[in-house]
Protein backbone atom coordinates (compact mmCIF):
# COMPACT_ATOMS: atom_id res chain seq x y z
CA UNK A 1 0.00 0.00 0.00
CA UNK A 2 1.50 3.27 -1.10
CA UNK A 3 1.93 5.84 2.11
CA UNK A 4 0.62 9.41 1.89
CA UNK A 5 3.37 11.67 -0.13
CA UNK A 6 2.93 16.00 0.96
CA UNK A 7 5.25 16.27 -2.20
CA UNK A 8 3.40 16.93 -5.53
CA UNK A 9 4.42 16.31 -9.25
CA UNK A 10 1.87 18.89 -11.07
CA UNK A 11 1.19 21.68 -10.28
CA UNK A 12 -2.50 21.59 -12.08
CA UNK A 13 -3.26 18.84 -9.64
CA UNK A 14 -2.86 21.04 -6.49
CA UNK A 15 -4.30 23.99 -8.34
CA UNK A 16 -7.42 21.56 -8.55
CA UNK A 17 -7.76 20.44 -4.98
CA UNK A 18 -6.97 23.96 -3.24
CA UNK A 19 -9.30 25.69 -5.37
CA UNK A 20 -12.13 23.46 -4.28
CA UNK A 21 -11.41 23.49 -0.81
CA UNK A 22 -11.31 27.03 -1.04
CA UNK A 23 -13.58 28.60 -3.51
CA UNK A 24 -16.13 25.61 -3.35
CA UNK A 25 -15.62 24.67 0.50
CA UNK A 26 -18.12 23.68 2.99
CA UNK A 27 -18.61 20.24 1.23
CA UNK A 28 -18.82 16.92 2.93
CA UNK A 29 -16.15 14.11 2.14
CA UNK A 30 -19.35 12.66 -0.23
CA UNK A 31 -20.22 15.48 -1.98
CA UNK A 32 -16.22 15.71 -3.93
CA UNK A 33 -17.34 13.73 -6.90
CA UNK A 34 -15.10 11.98 -8.96
CA UNK A 35 -12.55 11.11 -5.80
CA UNK A 36 -11.55 7.56 -4.01
CA UNK A 37 -11.98 8.55 -0.59
CA UNK A 38 -7.85 7.58 0.22
CA UNK A 39 -7.17 10.24 -2.73
CA UNK A 40 -9.95 12.87 -0.90
CA UNK A 41 -8.04 11.99 2.83
CA UNK A 42 -4.56 12.46 0.89
CA UNK A 43 -5.34 16.05 -0.61
CA UNK A 44 -6.96 16.77 2.53
CA UNK A 45 -3.58 16.28 4.25
CA UNK A 46 -1.70 18.02 2.02
CA UNK A 47 -3.76 21.34 2.16
CA UNK A 48 -3.75 20.58 6.34
CA UNK A 49 0.06 20.53 6.05
CA UNK A 50 0.49 23.30 3.52
CA UNK A 51 -1.89 25.35 5.10
CA UNK A 52 -2.54 24.56 8.52
CA UNK A 53 -3.60 27.78 10.60
CA UNK A 54 -6.23 28.67 7.47
CA UNK A 55 -8.16 25.19 7.64
CA UNK A 56 -11.48 25.40 9.58
CA UNK A 57 -14.12 22.31 10.67
CA UNK A 58 -17.28 22.38 10.53
CA UNK A 59 -19.53 19.82 11.31
CA UNK A 60 -23.49 19.56 9.99
CA UNK A 61 -26.09 17.29 9.67
CA UNK A 62 -24.69 16.03 6.39
CA UNK A 63 -20.68 15.38 7.79
CA UNK A 64 -17.96 17.31 8.71
CA UNK A 65 -16.98 20.25 6.07
CA UNK A 66 -13.48 21.20 5.35
CA UNK A 67 -12.36 24.98 4.41
CA UNK A 68 -10.00 27.34 4.36
CA UNK A 69 -11.02 31.16 6.37
CA UNK A 70 -8.28 33.24 5.14
CA UNK A 71 -8.41 37.03 6.05
CA UNK A 72 -6.47 38.97 3.43
CA UNK A 73 -6.56 42.26 5.94
CA UNK A 74 -4.47 40.77 8.36
CA UNK A 75 -1.76 39.16 6.42
CA UNK A 76 1.48 40.22 5.28
CA UNK A 77 1.82 37.65 2.32
CA UNK A 78 -0.58 35.07 0.05
CA UNK A 79 -0.61 31.86 1.86
CA UNK A 80 -1.60 30.26 -1.44
CA UNK A 81 1.97 30.56 -2.15
CA UNK A 82 2.80 27.85 -0.33
CA UNK A 83 1.47 25.06 -2.57
CA UNK A 84 3.85 26.74 -5.40
CA UNK A 85 7.11 25.98 -2.89
CA UNK A 86 5.92 22.46 -2.58
CA UNK A 87 7.69 19.86 -5.59
CA UNK A 88 8.85 16.33 -5.83
CA UNK A 89 12.37 15.35 -5.29
CA UNK A 90 14.78 12.86 -5.02
CA UNK A 91 17.81 11.98 -2.64
CA UNK A 92 20.25 12.89 -5.14
CA UNK A 93 18.43 15.90 -5.90
CA UNK A 94 18.38 17.21 -2.48
CA UNK A 95 22.53 15.67 -1.93
CA UNK A 96 23.35 17.31 -5.54
CA UNK A 97 22.22 21.12 -4.33
CA UNK A 98 23.99 20.99 -1.37
CA UNK A 99 27.25 20.02 -2.98
CA UNK A 100 27.46 22.36 -5.84
CA UNK A 101 26.09 24.62 -3.90
CA UNK A 102 29.16 23.99 -1.37
CA UNK A 103 31.74 23.41 -4.32
CA UNK A 104 31.30 26.49 -6.02
CA UNK A 105 31.71 28.73 -2.65
CA UNK A 106 35.23 27.44 -2.61
CA UNK A 107 35.67 26.62 -6.25
CA UNK A 108 34.24 29.77 -8.46
CA UNK A 109 33.53 29.45 -11.90
CA UNK A 110 34.24 25.47 -13.18
CA UNK A 111 32.27 23.55 -15.73
CA UNK A 112 30.32 20.72 -15.05
CA UNK A 113 33.32 18.56 -15.67
CA UNK A 114 35.03 19.94 -13.09
CA UNK A 115 31.70 20.23 -10.64
CA UNK A 116 31.58 17.00 -10.88
CA UNK A 117 35.52 16.04 -10.41
CA UNK A 118 35.20 17.99 -7.39
CA UNK A 119 32.57 16.27 -6.30
CA UNK A 120 33.90 13.47 -5.87
CA UNK A 121 37.00 14.42 -4.87
CA UNK A 122 35.95 16.16 -1.96
CA UNK A 123 32.89 14.43 -0.36
CA UNK A 124 33.44 11.08 -2.20
CA UNK A 125 30.15 10.77 -4.12
CA UNK A 126 29.90 9.61 -7.72
CA UNK A 127 27.23 11.64 -10.12
CA UNK A 128 27.40 11.65 -13.65
CA UNK A 129 28.17 14.91 -15.35
CA UNK A 130 25.06 15.15 -17.51
CA UNK A 131 23.47 15.08 -14.57
CA UNK A 132 25.40 17.67 -12.79
CA UNK A 133 25.05 19.59 -15.82
CA UNK A 134 21.13 19.75 -16.44
CA UNK A 135 20.93 20.35 -12.54
CA UNK A 136 23.23 23.37 -13.10
CA UNK A 137 20.99 24.88 -16.20
CA UNK A 138 18.72 24.72 -13.91
CA UNK A 139 19.85 26.63 -11.25
CA UNK A 140 21.30 29.08 -13.95
CA UNK A 141 17.34 29.27 -15.17
CA UNK A 142 16.35 29.73 -11.97
CA UNK A 143 19.23 32.87 -10.97
CA UNK A 144 20.83 30.46 -8.48
CA UNK A 145 23.83 29.80 -10.94
CA UNK A 146 25.46 32.35 -13.46
CA UNK A 147 27.04 30.92 -16.95
CA UNK A 148 29.06 31.75 -19.30
CA UNK A 149 31.35 30.82 -21.91
CA UNK A 150 34.78 30.69 -22.35
CA UNK A 151 35.98 29.76 -26.11
CA UNK A 152 34.41 25.73 -25.75
CA UNK A 153 33.73 25.71 -22.44
CA UNK A 154 30.84 26.38 -20.22
CA UNK A 155 31.66 27.91 -16.45
CA UNK A 156 29.28 28.04 -13.59
CA UNK A 157 29.60 30.18 -10.55
CA UNK A 158 27.41 31.29 -7.87
CA UNK A 159 25.17 34.37 -8.61
CA UNK A 160 25.38 37.25 -6.38
CA UNK A 161 23.41 37.27 -3.17
CA UNK A 162 20.10 39.19 -3.12
CA UNK A 163 21.03 40.88 0.19
CA UNK A 164 23.86 42.71 -1.84
CA UNK A 165 21.26 44.05 -4.86
CA UNK A 166 18.65 45.58 -2.23
CA UNK A 167 21.78 47.16 -0.32
CA UNK A 168 22.67 48.63 -3.79
CA UNK A 169 18.91 49.78 -3.87
CA UNK A 170 17.36 50.65 -0.33
CA UNK A 171 14.12 51.03 -2.13
CA UNK A 172 13.49 47.93 -3.65
CA UNK A 173 13.06 45.81 -0.41
CA UNK A 174 9.90 48.47 -0.23
CA UNK A 175 8.55 47.65 -4.22
CA UNK A 176 9.23 43.79 -3.36
CA UNK A 177 7.06 44.30 -0.18
CA UNK A 178 4.35 45.58 -2.27
CA UNK A 179 4.26 43.63 -5.70
CA UNK A 180 4.02 40.01 -3.95
CA UNK A 181 0.95 40.91 -2.00
CA UNK A 182 -0.83 42.70 -4.64
CA UNK A 183 0.38 41.98 -8.37
CA UNK A 184 -0.04 39.24 -10.65
CA UNK A 185 2.58 36.61 -10.68
CA UNK A 186 3.14 37.86 -6.74
CA UNK A 187 4.57 34.52 -6.15
CA UNK A 188 8.38 35.91 -7.54
CA UNK A 189 8.51 38.52 -5.04
CA UNK A 190 7.47 36.22 -2.37
CA UNK A 191 10.36 33.89 -3.57
CA UNK A 192 12.92 36.95 -3.71
CA UNK A 193 11.90 37.67 0.37
CA UNK A 194 12.49 34.06 1.23
CA UNK A 195 15.39 34.54 -0.63
CA UNK A 196 17.11 37.71 0.81
CA UNK A 197 15.09 36.86 4.15
CA UNK A 198 12.92 39.86 4.81
CA UNK A 199 9.31 39.80 5.02
CA UNK A 200 6.73 42.49 4.63
CA UNK A 201 6.34 44.97 7.86
CA UNK A 202 4.43 47.95 5.79
CA UNK A 203 1.48 46.38 3.61
CA UNK A 204 -1.94 45.28 3.81
CA UNK A 205 -4.56 44.79 1.33
CA UNK A 206 -8.00 45.19 2.74
CA UNK A 207 -9.96 43.33 0.11
CA UNK A 208 -7.78 41.05 -1.71
CA UNK A 209 -7.89 37.72 -4.00
CA UNK A 210 -5.41 35.59 -2.92
CA UNK A 211 -6.74 32.67 -4.66
CA UNK A 212 -5.47 34.53 -7.96
CA UNK A 213 -2.38 32.69 -7.58
CA UNK A 214 -3.86 29.50 -8.30
CA UNK A 215 -4.37 30.49 -11.86
CA UNK A 216 -0.83 32.20 -12.23
CA UNK A 217 0.64 28.67 -14.44
CA UNK A 218 -1.85 29.60 -17.00
CA UNK A 219 -1.47 33.47 -16.44
CA UNK A 220 2.14 33.25 -17.93
CA UNK A 221 1.99 31.80 -21.12
CA UNK A 222 -1.26 33.83 -22.08
CA UNK A 223 0.81 37.09 -21.23
CA UNK A 224 3.38 35.72 -23.48
CA UNK A 225 0.76 35.31 -25.99
CA UNK A 226 -0.75 38.67 -25.54
CA UNK A 227 3.16 40.10 -25.99
CA UNK A 228 3.96 38.55 -28.77
CA UNK A 229 0.98 38.59 -30.87
CA UNK A 230 -0.14 35.04 -31.04
CA UNK A 231 -2.80 32.99 -30.99
CA UNK A 232 -3.47 30.03 -28.56
CA UNK A 233 -4.88 26.10 -27.92
CA UNK A 234 -6.91 26.01 -24.81
CA UNK A 235 -8.08 23.10 -23.04
CA UNK A 236 -11.40 24.37 -20.64
CA UNK A 237 -12.95 22.23 -17.90
CA UNK A 238 -16.69 23.43 -17.90
CA UNK A 239 -17.86 25.14 -14.96
CA UNK A 240 -21.37 23.38 -15.32
CA UNK A 241 -20.05 19.97 -15.62
CA UNK A 242 -16.81 17.89 -15.82
CA UNK A 243 -16.62 18.07 -19.63
CA UNK A 244 -12.77 18.85 -20.94
CA UNK A 245 -13.63 21.43 -24.14
CA UNK A 246 -10.84 22.41 -26.65
CA UNK A 247 -10.93 26.24 -28.17
CA UNK A 248 -8.79 28.31 -30.47
CA UNK A 249 -8.14 31.82 -30.59
CA UNK A 250 -6.79 34.67 -30.04
CA UNK A 251 -5.55 36.40 -26.49
CA UNK A 252 -6.16 40.24 -25.96
CA UNK A 253 -6.90 41.13 -22.68
CA UNK A 254 -7.15 40.03 -18.80
CA UNK A 255 -10.28 41.55 -17.32
CA UNK A 256 -10.66 41.31 -13.47
CA UNK A 257 -13.91 41.85 -11.86
CA UNK A 258 -13.89 44.45 -9.31
CA UNK A 259 -17.21 43.39 -7.89
CA UNK A 260 -15.94 39.09 -7.60
CA UNK A 261 -11.99 39.38 -7.82
CA UNK A 262 -12.57 36.85 -11.08
CA UNK A 263 -10.38 37.00 -13.87
CA UNK A 264 -11.63 36.58 -17.52
CA UNK A 265 -9.71 36.01 -20.92
CA UNK A 266 -11.10 37.96 -23.21
CA UNK A 267 -10.41 36.05 -26.66
CA UNK A 268 -11.35 36.54 -30.34
CA UNK A 269 -12.49 33.80 -32.28
CA UNK A 270 -11.33 34.18 -35.42
CA UNK A 271 -13.80 31.41 -37.04
CA UNK A 272 -16.71 33.29 -35.45
CA UNK A 273 -14.86 36.35 -35.53
CA UNK A 274 -16.21 37.59 -32.15
CA UNK A 275 -15.34 38.28 -28.98
CA UNK A 276 -15.56 35.97 -25.91
CA UNK A 277 -14.70 35.83 -22.51
CA UNK A 278 -13.17 32.79 -20.26
CA UNK A 279 -13.17 32.43 -17.05
CA UNK A 280 -9.23 31.80 -16.02
CA UNK A 281 -10.45 29.18 -13.70
CA UNK A 282 -11.75 26.98 -16.08
CA UNK A 283 -8.96 27.07 -18.49
CA UNK A 284 -6.51 24.19 -17.86
CA UNK A 285 -4.12 24.13 -20.45
CA UNK A 286 -2.39 26.71 -22.65
CA UNK A 287 -0.54 26.12 -25.65
CA UNK A 288 1.20 29.22 -27.57
CA UNK A 289 0.98 28.64 -31.42
CA UNK A 290 1.61 30.56 -34.60
CA UNK A 291 1.51 34.46 -34.86
CA UNK A 292 -1.63 36.53 -35.89
CA UNK A 293 -1.11 39.29 -38.48
CA UNK A 294 -4.41 41.02 -37.85
CA UNK A 295 -3.80 41.09 -34.23
CA UNK A 296 -3.26 45.15 -33.83
CA UNK A 297 -6.59 45.71 -36.14
CA UNK A 298 -8.75 43.31 -33.51
CA UNK A 299 -7.30 44.80 -30.92
CA UNK A 300 -8.38 48.14 -31.73
CA UNK A 301 -11.66 47.10 -32.45
CA UNK A 302 -12.08 45.30 -29.03
CA UNK A 303 -11.21 48.90 -27.18
CA UNK A 304 -14.43 50.43 -29.16
CA UNK A 305 -16.37 47.42 -28.39
CA UNK A 306 -15.06 47.77 -24.56
CA UNK A 307 -17.25 51.03 -24.53
CA UNK A 308 -20.88 48.63 -24.82
CA UNK A 309 -19.83 46.02 -22.69
CA UNK A 310 -21.18 46.82 -19.24
CA UNK A 311 -19.06 43.44 -17.77
CA UNK A 312 -17.59 40.92 -19.34
CA UNK A 313 -19.91 39.91 -22.27
CA UNK A 314 -19.95 40.41 -25.67
CA UNK A 315 -23.16 38.87 -26.67
CA UNK A 316 -26.93 38.62 -24.97
CA UNK A 317 -29.46 35.72 -25.18
CA UNK A 318 -31.89 37.53 -28.35
CA UNK A 319 -29.27 37.99 -30.35
CA UNK A 320 -29.47 41.65 -30.48
CA UNK A 321 -25.75 43.53 -31.35
CA UNK A 322 -26.83 45.79 -28.36
CA UNK A 323 -29.80 46.02 -25.59
CA UNK A 324 -31.16 49.56 -24.39
CA UNK A 325 -32.15 50.00 -20.69
CA UNK A 326 -33.88 52.63 -18.82
CA UNK A 327 -33.99 52.77 -15.28
CA UNK A 328 -36.45 55.22 -13.67
CA UNK A 329 -35.55 56.20 -9.62
CA UNK A 330 -37.14 58.13 -7.00
CA UNK A 331 -34.33 60.18 -5.44
CA UNK A 332 -34.64 62.80 -2.62
CA UNK A 333 -32.90 65.25 -4.37
CA UNK A 334 -32.03 67.23 -0.51
CA UNK A 335 -30.94 64.46 1.56
CA UNK A 336 -29.81 61.82 -1.44
CA UNK A 337 -27.33 63.95 -3.64
CA UNK A 338 -24.97 60.80 -2.83
CA UNK A 339 -27.18 58.65 -4.96
CA UNK A 340 -26.43 60.85 -8.38
CA UNK A 341 -23.18 60.84 -7.71
CA UNK A 342 -23.19 57.43 -7.65
CA UNK A 343 -24.88 56.84 -10.87
CA UNK A 344 -22.69 59.43 -12.54
CA UNK A 345 -19.31 57.34 -10.65
CA UNK A 346 -20.41 53.96 -11.60
CA UNK A 347 -23.23 54.35 -14.53
CA UNK A 348 -19.97 53.36 -17.38
CA UNK A 349 -20.92 56.54 -19.11
CA UNK A 350 -24.92 56.57 -18.90
CA UNK A 351 -27.10 59.29 -19.37
CA UNK A 352 -28.78 60.68 -16.55
CA UNK A 353 -31.94 62.91 -16.43
CA UNK A 354 -33.57 64.85 -13.92
CA UNK A 355 -37.63 64.28 -15.53
CA UNK A 356 -39.45 65.50 -12.34
CA UNK A 357 -38.97 66.71 -8.94
CA UNK A 358 -37.07 63.93 -7.00
CA UNK A 359 -37.81 61.62 -10.54
CA UNK A 360 -34.76 60.71 -12.59
CA UNK A 361 -33.49 58.34 -15.20
CA UNK A 362 -30.66 56.50 -16.34
CA UNK A 363 -30.17 55.27 -19.88
CA UNK A 364 -27.34 53.08 -21.10
CA UNK A 365 -26.89 51.05 -24.10
CA UNK A 366 -24.98 47.70 -23.44
CA UNK A 367 -24.21 43.97 -25.25
CA UNK A 368 -25.69 42.35 -22.49
CA UNK A 369 -28.13 44.08 -20.35
CA UNK A 370 -28.79 40.87 -18.31
CA UNK A 371 -24.79 41.56 -16.68
CA UNK A 372 -26.45 44.94 -15.03
CA UNK A 373 -28.92 43.19 -12.94
CA UNK A 374 -27.12 42.56 -9.65
CA UNK A 375 -26.07 46.31 -10.07
CA UNK A 376 -29.68 47.50 -10.31
CA UNK A 377 -31.01 45.17 -7.18
CA UNK A 378 -28.84 47.73 -5.03
CA UNK A 379 -31.09 50.56 -5.73
CA UNK A 380 -33.96 48.57 -4.63
CA UNK A 381 -36.56 50.58 -2.90
CA UNK A 382 -35.88 53.55 -5.03
CA UNK A 383 -36.56 52.08 -8.94
CA UNK A 384 -39.96 52.90 -10.22
CA UNK A 385 -39.67 51.12 -13.44
CA UNK A 386 -37.21 49.08 -15.59
CA UNK A 387 -37.75 49.31 -19.34
CA UNK A 388 -35.16 47.35 -21.63
CA UNK A 389 -34.84 45.70 -24.85
CA UNK A 390 -34.07 42.48 -23.10
CA UNK A 391 -37.42 41.28 -21.63
CA UNK A 392 -35.82 39.23 -19.53
CA UNK A 393 -34.30 41.83 -17.23
CA UNK A 394 -37.10 43.60 -15.46
CA UNK A 395 -38.92 40.14 -15.48
CA UNK A 396 -36.06 38.44 -13.43
CA UNK A 397 -36.17 41.55 -11.46
CA UNK A 398 -39.30 40.97 -10.40
CA UNK A 399 -38.70 37.26 -9.70
CA UNK A 400 -35.84 37.87 -7.20
CA UNK A 401 -38.08 40.45 -5.75
CA UNK A 402 -40.62 37.72 -5.21
CA UNK A 403 -38.22 35.05 -3.92
CA UNK A 404 -36.75 37.39 -1.03
CA UNK A 405 -40.60 38.45 -0.10
CA UNK A 406 -41.24 34.12 0.19
CA UNK A 407 -38.03 33.72 2.38
CA UNK A 408 -38.39 36.67 4.90
CA UNK A 409 -41.85 37.54 5.26
CA UNK A 410 -43.25 33.99 4.50
CA UNK A 411 -40.96 32.35 6.74
CA UNK A 412 -41.62 35.20 9.57
CA UNK A 413 -45.16 34.85 9.15
CA UNK A 414 -45.06 31.32 9.80
CA UNK A 415 -42.67 31.48 12.74
CA UNK A 416 -45.04 34.34 14.38
CA UNK A 417 -47.98 31.59 14.25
Amino acid sequence: MSEFNELIKSFAKSREYVRDFFVYGFKTRDEFAGWSSRTYDNERRRLESWLSGYVRQEHTGKGKNIYLSIDSNLLDTNPLYRVWKTKSFTDNDIMLHFYILDFLIQSPEKTAEEITDGILTRYGVVFDSQMVRRKCNQYAKEGILHKKRNGREILYCLAPPAKELFAAHPGLRNAVKLYQLSSPLGIIGNTIMDTASFHNDLFRIKHNFFVHTLEDEILLPLLDAIHTQRSVALTIKSTKSDRLLTTEGVPLKIFISTRTGRRYLCLYLPKTKRFTNIRMDAVKKVSVTEPFPEYKSIADKLEKNKASAWGVSFQNDNHQHSEHVRLTLHINELSESHIIKRLNREGKGGTIKRVAPDTFTYEITVFDANEMLPWIRTFTGRILSIDSDCPQLASRFQRDLLTMYHMYFEEKTETSM
